[in-house]
């Protein structure tokens, strides 16, 4: 027997580790099979079934493919469930945090596939920092003029553009008014302790 083949410690005792009877089960919802599914997820059919059977653990990446191959979220992919009372965020109850100047309000529940976020932008602040995360991002402008750069081509966003990439792609945010700018913000990214919000480092380092 192989390394990879052996049996993990969940499974040994009885049942498998909560993220694998998930992907086989949501594999079937979809309709897919193994084969299909490896193919849209750029795996190995081999590689799936031991995902599926808890002999291999996934990775974030392997879980965001999966979760848009299977018209779910990161969160249902890991069995998480969250309250119905979280459905629903009140304006009073949003918490601004701040880190490097920018202030996030979250506008979404906790433990969900993708984040939302509420962004003030302050001009001047982390203008230079380019993000790169596995994910997906959209954001709206509500209020004053955004500079996003993506690779290589810079855009000018006002109040009502919208901007909807690949997170894998080099970004930069920043205010080009010395109001600042407000926004909207959606982005698909793993909870953790580490990566609950999309923030660059304040050294300008990549996150």
């Amino acid at each position: 027997m192989n390394a990879s083949d052996a049996v993990p410690p969940a499974a040994a005792d009885g049942g498998l580790p909560a993220v694998a009877p998930q992907l086989r089960a949501l594999r079937r919802r979809a309709g897919l099979t193994l084969e299909a599914a490896a193919r849209s997820a750029g795996l190995s059919p081999a590689h799936l079934s031991r995902l599926e059977t808890g002999h291999r653990q996934p990775s974030l990446p392997m879980l965001l493919a999966l979760a848009r191959i299977y018209g779910t979220t990161v969160s249902e992919l890991l069995g998480e469930t969250v309250a119905d009372r979280d459905a629903i965020v009140r304006a009073a109850d949003m918490e601004p945090t701040r880190a490097g100047g920018w202030t996030y309000l979250q506008a979404g529940a906790p433990g969900r596939g993708m984040q939302a976020l509420r962004v003030r932008v302050p001009y001047g602040s982390q203008g230079d920092i380019v993000r790169v995360h596995p994910g997906e991002e959209w954001l709206y402008v509500l209020q004053g003029r955004l500079r996003l750069r993506l690779g290589d081509t810079a855009h000018l966003l006002g109040p009502g553009d919208s901007a909807h990439f690949d997170s894998l792609t080099p970004h930069r945010l920043a205010a080009d008014d010395h109001d600042g700018v407000e926004l909207l913000f959606v982005h698909t990214l793993l909870q953790s302790p580490t990566a609950t919000l999309c923030l660059g480092s304040p050294t300008g380092e990549l996150p």
